[in-house]
């Protein structure tokens, strides 16, 4: 532990304060749904426990993590393997039944994978030819696609998706050339071309790579009316609550159609429904403001820090935490597919919680210490 006052001085208070108005959008959001107080003060128990473990992250040099992550990445994908002989819940294999506790691996696996992806980029930081050929991007890219695809498997869409998002964030900020990003476009495009063609001509194949419930949000994304009742259903309810909300909302404790469970899971995936409902157009936007200075803050760590690691690595936070808030909130307003994607540090849940809290700490420890270098 190296932990001194030099290093609270630099800590970055107007995150710490951000991360508590969060914490009572995150209550009134639980509480205004069908989960009621009961589910929102164990929200603020997990966020006491969540501020805890930052703090603890706090007492130890972040560069201790660049030593072990390969260590924590293992552990990480021995965790995911093990999930599969577990029994599932919703239909997927995705949480170890801990009694009380149901822990989600690929909550910590985004950490563990940014630590490791981004020591990886620190070696080449240097090298001013670094990834000039394309086959050089390939160790990052397996570091990535095995957690993301043992995380499809599950299945959970919206996790892998998140993955994706981490390593297009580390790969830009890292050094990724315009040709190669060409080149995955390309081939991108090449898939989705593919997949259009097996819809239009051998539907057989097609929905044996995509399963019929994952096409169903896609069709009912774009029109829920089709089954305003039934598949739309939750979307059609999300915008209807999210517009009788109006500028300045129903009120905290008037009774709401989240309350009274006409927005299913209201406490977690929609939580922003719950939000905009009870506050309003104003409510919800300062919502919006608080994670745009959040991000903020963060893009300022990563810019100052001198060492490569710590920028690296607050840089795969914060594409992880700007898709995870985009797709969340998109889903809600149609916007964007529903995914299952929770709102950081709002929605309901403490595996979640304390993973966002356990990655904040490594942030704010960035921050406290970017301005000390080591020399090997």
């Amino acid at each position: 532990m190296d932990l001194e006052k030099r290093h609270l001085k630099l800590i970055d208070w107007p995150i710490l304060l951000i991360l508590v108005g969060l914490c009572i959008y995150s209550y009134l959001g639980i509480s205004g749904s069908a989960k009621g107080m009961d589910g929102a003060m164990k929200q603020v128990l997990w966020y006491v426990i969540g501020f805890g473990v930052m703090a603890v992250t706090l007492l130890f040099d972040y560069r201790i993590y660049s030593s072990l992550s390969y260590v924590f990445y293992a552990i990480g994908i021995i965790l995911l393997i093990g999930v599969f002989k577990t029994e599932p819940i919703n239909n997927t294999t995705s949480w170890y039944n801990l009694g009380p506790v149901l822990l989600q691996p690929a909550e910590p696996m985004k950490l563990f994978t940014i630590l490791a992806v981004a020591r990886l980029l620190s070696k080449q930081a240097e090298n001013p030819n670094r990834y000039y050929y394309f086959y050089q991007l390939l160790p990052i890219m397996v570091m990535v696609g095995v957690p993301t695809l043992l995380i499809l498997m599950q299945p959970d869409l919206g996790s892998s998706l998140v993955f994706c998002s981490i390593l297009a964030t580390m790969l830009i900020v890292g050094g990724i050339r315009m040709k190669h990003v060409l080149y995955l476009g390309t081939l991108i495009g090449g898939f989705f071309g593919g997949m259009t063609y097996l819809y239009m001509y051998n539907q057989n194949i097609f929905f044996k790579i995509v399963k019929p419930y994952q096409w169903d949000r896609v069709i009912f994304w774009l029109n829920p009316d089709l089954e305003a009742m039934g598949k739309g259903f939750q979307l059609k309810q999300s915008l209807i609550a999210i517009g009788s909300g109006q500028l300045f909302g129903k009120g905290i404790n008037t009774p709401t159609q989240a309350s009274f469970g006409w927005v299913p899971v209201g406490e977690s995936d929609f939580i922003f429904t719950v939000i905009a409902e009870k506050l309003g157009f104003i409510g919800a936007g300062l919502l919006m403001i608080l994670f745009f200075f959040l991000i903020y803050r963060m893009i300022r760590i990563a810019m100052e820090v001198k060492d490569p690691f710590g920028s690296y690595v607050v840089a795969g936070v914060v594409g992880m935490l700007t898709f995870q808030v985009f797709e969340n909130i998109g889903m809600t307003i149609q916007l964007m597919p529903i995914t299952g994607i929770p709102l950081p540090f709002i929605s309901y849940g403490g595996s979640s919680l304390v993973t966002n809290f356990l990655i904040m700490g490594v942030v704010l420890n960035v921050g406290m210490r970017k301005d000390n270098l080591r020399f090997d």
